[in-house]
């Protein structure tokens, strides 16, 4: 990993550790916390797939020991308009500008954290028709950046009540797409960049650990509560985003 450079072989795992208590705790939001954290680091196009291989691993893992309490119906009705929206991101991601995807990162993530911290919780339940917009563009935002999560978050999270249910739901989610993006990926040959493979395997306990635990955090701390400071982290670095790709 000494050619990715120091800064990377130091700050990069700090990042992931942290971002793996956080799915660990709600299933969810490895990547919308790693992923700008990564991007002053790393070229995002190297950041995708990073944070692709690092979550399939962790949402197996996870989805795998929670597999019996996810909602099947909810995932059957979301995923065919993810995979629309992926194939859109897919493009798109081939085809922008590096600055143009920074900066569209950037203003995504500044609205995730600002959502997640003006949500309240008991909102009224959503239709099911729901699940056509929030599977494109969540799927659109997953090929782009992995980030669509928040999208996935606000749909399931207004349609599942059960805080166990949610989060297993999540996991198989966020792992049934991290299969189909890691094969359009290989496809496209994002996955085959020099190094690319060996920053997974060698991020990859520190993943695990933060997997760990965050699945005790999940049992003795309010997940609103860590949410909220994930929030206030996630908007300053959307903000630095913008700044940068500005």
């Amino acid at each position: 990993m000494q050619a990715l450079g120091w800064q990377v072989c130091v700050l990069a795992p700090i990042i992931v550790l942290f971002g793996y208590v956080i799915f660990g705790m709600v299933g969810f939001g490895s990547t919308i916390t790693n992923a700008p954290l990564l991007a002053q680091l790393l070229p995002l196009r190297f950041v995708v797939p990073l944070t692709l291989l690092l979550d399939l691993f962790a949402a197996t893992a996870l989805g795998t020991r929670m597999r019996g309490q996810a909602d099947r119906d909810e995932l059957r009705r979301l995923l065919p308009f993810v995979l629309i929206g992926l194939a859109l991101g897919l493009a798109l991601l081939i085809k922008l500008h590096e600055r143009i995807l920074l900066l569209v990162l950037g203003g995504f993530v500044l609205y995730a954290g600002i959502s997640s911290i003006a949500h309240r919780p008991g909102a009224i339940r959503l239709h099911r028709a729901w699940a056509f917009p929030a599977g494109v563009f969540g799927g659109i935002f997953s090929a782009l950046y992995g980030t669509g999560g928040p999208i996935y978050t606000i749909y399931m999270s207004r349609r599942i009540a059960d805080k166990s249910v949610f989060r297993a739901t999540m996991a198989r989610l966020i792992q049934t797409i991290a299969l189909v993006r890691l094969a359009m990926f290989i496809v496209s040959g994002l996955i085959t960049q020099d190094h690319l493979l060996l920053a997974a395997l060698l991020l990859a306990p520190f993943a695990a650990l933060g997997l760990i635990l965050g699945n005790r955090l999940h049992h003795v701390m309010s997940a609103r509560r860590i949410m909220l400071f994930v929030s206030l982290l996630i908007i300053a670095n959307g903000a630095a985003l913008v700044v940068r790709a500005w």
